[in-house]
């Protein structure tokens, strides 16, 4: 018990003590959001043309962007500001997240807080910059290229923005993989031999996981299994570099 004292690992606490402390953390993210989502409504129209930007220029001359119901406007800018307000937030919301996990680590481990917000901030900001800038331009033209002759595009504001920002998310969240997988492998619980003697499943996993994410199109499914895979491989460098300590000495325990 005193050795883990030392070490910085705090006594178990109870249940109840654990949900308090997660009651708070959303309480505090929710409080942050808010207060975000006020000043990114009172500018919403700079961010509903960044949304849109990828896309205007493309679309054929007959097209347009629509609203199909009456107050598809109104919700559409809601449902915009708080989803800019949830990624703007995103680095807060990591450093409560390592605020709600440290009790459980080492003393050695808890003064990589810094470490750990920034990487996850960005490595999110990157997934969601690889949308933005690569996946949506391609696939955009791509789409559009059907809407010849006699056929129109005429979008819906609402379909659009969802479609866009779900994207954005979820490649902002696969992109985490690596943190994730540092976690694991500091925890012991995958190492870097699994992970390869694996492989093959991870792979099919990436695959079925892009599948439900992305809309049911060849495509986009590609532009987001690739990075993962690419993902996969440097956590397994990751988990190499940060779990050889415990692999090894297990290896000593068994010798």
């Amino acid at each position: 018990m005193s050795n883990e004292k030392d070490q910085g690992v705090e006594q178990a606490l109870p249940l109840t003590t654990h949900l308090e402390e997660l009651r708070k953390v959303l309480i505090r993210v929710f409080a942050i959001v808010i207060i975000v989502f006020c000043f990114v409504y009172w500018k919403s129209y700079i961010f509903m043309d960044f949304v849109t930007a990828p896309i205007v220029p493309i679309m054929p001359e007959d097209s347009s962007m629509a609203i199909l119901k009456l107050t598809e406007g109104f919700f559409t800018e809601l449902k915009l500001s708080a989803l800019v307000a949830v990624f703007f937030s995103m680095p807060f919301i990591f450093y409560q997240l390592w605020k709600f996990i440290a009790p459980g680590l080492y003393a050695q481990e808890k003064k990589y807080v810094f470490s750990f917000v920034v990487m996850s901030s960005l490595l999110f900001f990157l997934g969601a910059s690889f949308a933005y800038y690569v996946v949506f331009p391609f696939g955009f033209k791509f789409f559009l290229g059907y809407a010849e002759g006699y056929v129109t595009a005429n979008l819906s504001i609402q379909w659009y923005l969802s479609f866009v920002t779900r994207l954005i998310m979820a490649f902002g969240l696969v992109f985490e993989m690596p943190v994730f997988v540092l976690f694991l492998s500091k925890m012991g619980i995958v190492s870097a031999e699994m992970m390869r003697k694996h492989r093959r499943y991870a792979y099919f996993g990436i695959v079925v996981f892009s599948a439900v994410l992305t809309p049911p199109d060849v495509f986009t499914q590609l532009m987001m299994s690739g990075p993962m895979i690419l993902l996969y491989e440097f956590s397994v460098i990751v988990a190499k570099i940060f779990g050889r300590k415990r692999e090894i000495n297990e290896e000593d325990v068994y010798e």
